[in-house]
Formats: structure tokens, sequence, C-alpha cells
């Protein structure tokens, strides 16, 4: 133990070699494993993992002197083995009443974080689960007996879908089943895609709902299945972003219904007082009931993401009157029809954001000349947008140097997604590759002028003979059809 038992400050290198000469004895390395310095841990667990000696894991997780092991960092994809080594690690634990004098460890994280983490994480003694955690954490100091007190808990995101869970989600969930009065099982990121199933809500009753930041649903619901799923979104306490898609409405749904189900789910939002990022899209539900949706929210949102969706006018004129869009940092209307809508709500509402905005994406909108420039003025005072996006829609050239113009001064601009002009297609709609070239030259020399942007792209709507687009930047890219010569 001469070798193991060295200063603090020696080098990284040394405290790995002497982790693999301890290893080289896995019967001696269970038995020193507490009287190991603290530091030696990280290393010694990560070279004992790669060499799979599953005895001497089990006993470091036993005596783990942190407050978090982050074994999902090591795993590039699940595996049962090393999970069920980590469990009966936890089992230990759980079954000795006498805790290791040096025992501190209440967090399992099977969450995936970057490669190089346990790399990074050298000789220092910290508590934390993640890069993030470990500036927040570094002066986290547990005793003995505040850490017997506190339930341990399992981090792992989850993303659920109709098929079966495979082998390593089984076994984790029927070990928390058997053990769920000892501990909790916590998950940051939900994702669920395709029909709910039996397991989805065994799981959701399952899992630590106020532990939930994000939660994604992907997938073709009827509204009566998002209703029923509604209670279990009103206990994640502290959700961050939600989003929801796919949801249709089945042709026999009276509007009266429609009302009453989406109400019991709105009516969840009123406890969620963490909500920042709001995500709805190809959510037929919405059209006429925005203002019931979002009038529910009981803080400012950062970021507002209604794409694909019908909406009416009523649901048009309210987004710049709700008092929760008034600090937006996001806005994304992606493939919301505005034709026939009065460009004033989004002038207002480009008015109200304009200290605040950083992205705006109003690609494929069926904006008209007119339309974009009524909001001109409003968008030319939105001095911290770095990402504009105009992709899909119609403009002519002349509108087209106008918007160039106004932002040619919004110095926090990094990528700028205009559509090529009006002009660079002939009578019939198809694209003309020379025209277009030159035109969008035009542009980007006019916006060179007052400064030199960073991603600036110009972009036609499909090619007619392929189906691909001819990209400007800095040059054409062309259509590999025949006629694109």
């Amino acid at each position: 133990m001469g070798l193991i038992r060295m200063s603090i400050q020696s080098p990284p290198m040394l405290l790995e070699l002497a982790g693999s000469s301890l290893l080289s004895d896995k019967s001696r390395a269970i038995l020193d494993l507490e009287d190991l310095p603290i530091e030696l841990f990280p290393p010694l667990f990560v070279e004992a993992f790669s060499r799979g000696h599953t005895e001497v894991l089990k006993t470091m997780v036993h005596t783990w002197p942190f407050t978090c092991l982050p074994l999902g960092a090591l795993m590039r994809k699940p595996q049962l083995e090393m999970l069920q080594v980590a469990l009966d690690g936890l089992d230990m634990l759980l079954g000795q009443q006498d805790r290791p004098r040096r025992r501190k460890l209440q967090v399992l994280d099977l969450r995936r974080a970057p490669r190089n983490f346990w790399r990074t994480w050298s000789g220092a003694v910290v508590d934390a689960c993640s890069p993030e955690d470990i500036k927040k954490n570094q002066t986290l100091k547990l005793g003995p007996a505040m850490a017997a007190k506190l339930p341990l808990k399992i981090f792992i995101d989850l993303c659920l879908t109709e098929g079966p869970m495979d082998e390593f989600l089984t076994h984790l969930f029927l070990w928390v089943i058997q053990r769920r009065d000892r501990l909790h099982l916590c998950c940051n990121r939900l994702k669920i895609f395709g029909k709910p199933t039996h397991h989805t809500r065994k799981v959701l009753r399952l899992l630590q709902l106020d532990s939930v930041q994000k939660v994604e649903v992907h997938c073709t619901w009827v509204p009566s299945t998002l209703a029923a799923y509604a209670p279990f979104l009103g206990q994640m306490r502290n959700l961050r972003k939600l989003l929801v898609s796919q949801v249709h409405v089945p042709a026999h749904t009276s509007p009266e219904e429609q009302k009453w189900l989406l109400a019991k789910l709105t009516s969840q939002f009123l406890r969620m007082d963490c909500l920042q990022k709001f995500c709805v899209d190809a959510v037929l539900l919405l059209e006429g009931h925005l203002e019931q949706v979002l009038r529910h929210l009981t803080t400012p949102l950062e970021a507002l993401s209604i794409t694909n969706c019908p909406l009416s006018e009523s649901d048009w004129n309210y987004l710049s009157q709700c008092p929760n869009t008034s600090q937006l940092r996001h806005l994304d209307l992606r493939g919301i029809k505005l034709t026939n809508f009065s460009p004033v709500p989004l002038q207002i509402l480009l008015e109200m954001v304009a200290a605040t905005l950083k992205s705006l994406d109003l690609e494929a909108c069926e904006m008209t000349d007119s339309q974009l420039q009524a909001i001109l003025p409003a968008l030319s005072r939105c001095s911290q947008l770095r990402i504009l996006c105009f992709f899909g829609n119609r403009i002519s050239m002349s509108v087209l140097k106008d918007l160039l113009l106004h932002t040619a001064r919004l110095s926090q601009l990094s990528r700028e997604l205009y559509p090529a002009p009006l002009e660079s297609y002939d009578a019939q709609g198809a694209i003309h590759p020379g025209r277009c070239s030159q035109l969008c030259a035009e542009l980007t020399a006019i916006l060179k002028e007052f400064r030199q942007p960073n991603v600036l792209i110009f972009r036609t709507i499909s090619c007619p003979q392929c189906g691909r687009m001819f990209l400007y930047n800095q040059g054409l890219i062309h259509c590999s059809c025949p006629t694109a010569a």
C-alpha cells in the first residue's frame, strides 16, 4: 500500500498507475478500498470498468465516497451486466444498517454524459453528476447522518415506444419496484414515441414525476388519450419544456367535447410554474383554442413554438395580447399559414419582445410582400436577434432588399436564412439558376456594405423536376436534374 498512500497533489498519471497496480490483485483491491485515497476512486473505477472487474466495481459502488456515481457516462450503449453490478452494490448499501464510514453515495446516474467526463474528473473531490453540477456542488458536504436519511436516487433519461422494453429497462424497473419505498427513480428528460401502452402508464407511476424537466410527446394521440394522461403532467412541478405533437381530432368529436378535453390538459398548466418552453406541432385540436391553452400558463415563456398547426383569426390575434409571451427569446411559427391574417399581431409581438428575442423562425408561412414590409420596423428593433429564418416564403427582390436594409445593423445576427427572390423563377414557376445566382449575389453585396455576415443563405422552393432546392451561399449549389444547367 506504499504506492497507494500518496499525496493528494500527486500527478494524475501516477494515481492511475497506482490504481492499475492495485487492480492486478483483485482480492487485495476489494479489501483495500476502505483505505483508498478518494482521488483514486474515479480513475480506478474507469480501469475496473474497462477490464470488466465486476466484483471490484460492486464493492466500489458500495464504498463510493462521492454523492454521485455517473455510470451512464461510461456506457456507449446500455449494458445490462454493468447495471446489475451497480444495483448489486446499491443493494449492499440498502441492506446495511452501519454504512461505510466514507459512504456518501446518493445518486446513481445512468444518463449519458460527454465521453471525456471521467477523464476530466480527476483527483479533485467533487460531488457532482454532470459538468454543470460540478460548479454548483463543489462545496456540498454531507455528514454520515444526513447522507443516511436521504433516499437513494437513480437518474435516467427515458424514451418510451409502443414496442416492448429492452432487457436493460425491464431489469431496472423490476428492481426499482421491489425497493421503491427506499429510493426514487428520477428522469429529467422523457420522450414518448408511438401510441402509449400499459407500460407507459406503469413507468409514469413509477417515476418521481417532480424530477422531470423536459417532456416530448411524438405520437398520434386522440384528445381523449391525451386528457387521460394529463394528470401525470400536473405532477411534473419542475417541468421546463413541454413538446406535444401529432394530436388529431376524430371527425365525430363535437366542439364542446374538444373544449372539455383541452381543458383537462390545460388545467394542469396551473401547476407548472417552472415551464419556460412550450412547443406544439401538428396539434389540430389547437385551432380556435390558443387562448384557452396559453392563459393557464403561470410564468412568462422563454420559448414558444407553434408549428404546422391550423390557427383561427382569434388565435392569431391573441398572440400579441398574451402576457406569457412578453419576454420571449425564441419564437417559432414554421408552417403557420399567415397569408390571410393581418400582420399587426406579429408586429405588436415583435415590438414587445424586441429587447429579448434571439431567434425568429417564419419558414413556410406563405407570407406576402405587404405582410413582411409591415413587420420590418419592429424587426429592425430586435437588437438581440441571432437567428432569423424566412425560408419558403415568396418574396420579391425589392422587399428582400428592404428586409436586408432593416436587418443590416443587427450586429448579433449570426445565422440568416432568406428565400430566393421571386424573380428567380420563370412564368411557369421553374427556377432560373443564372438569374437566381445574380440576384442573390446582389442581395449579399447590399448586406456586406454594412457588416460581414456569418451564415447567409438564400434558398429556393423545391425544384419541380427532382424536388431538390437551390442554395446560394457565396455561390449556387445546382440541382442534379437535367434542366438545371
